[in-house]
């Protein structure tokens, strides 16, 4: 039985991958990253936000605006992203509030207004977890 699981997890690990492009580690030094969210009824909006990259990760500070689009956004946890002349339509943002102090110290050191945007509300940090591809 554990040969069995263990087969099952290297199977399903190895077909599926990042998409083509999905490369935060060369994304350290971007200022922003767009995102995409659709409310009911209404056309997709694409916003930017700062972007901290950890551990190959990436991830967004979100303030009380783009936190009240996420929540409404009828794909939700998956928005749109879009950075360095690439777009990805299906990322999911998955909440990580054990990361925002992590996030806080990047942005702090990255971006100098955060001397003030620091102390407004941010609901949510995310980290950008891209649908993987299929590998043939």
């Amino acid at each position: 039985m554990r040969t069995l699981a263990c087969l099952v997890l290297l199977a399903t690990s190895a077909v599926a991958a990042p998409p083509a492009g999905w490369t935060p580690s060369e994304w350290v030094n971007a200022s922003t990253i767009e995102l995409a969210t659709q409310s009911p009824g209404e056309e997709v909006h694409w916003f930017p936000v700062w972007l901290a990259v950890i551990d190959d990760q990436a991830y967004v500070r979100l303030g009380s605006r783009a936190a009240g689009r996420f929540d409404a956004n009828v794909t939700k946890p998956f928005i749109g992203v879009r950075i360095a002349g690439k777009t990805f339509p299906r990322v999911r943002g998955v909440v990580v509030p054990e990361m925002a102090d992590k996030v806080a110290g990047i942005m702090a050191s990255k971006y100098w207004t955060d001397v003030a945007v620091r102390y407004m509300t941010h609901p949510y940090t995310l980290r950008l977890d891209p649908e993987p591809s299929a590998t043939p």
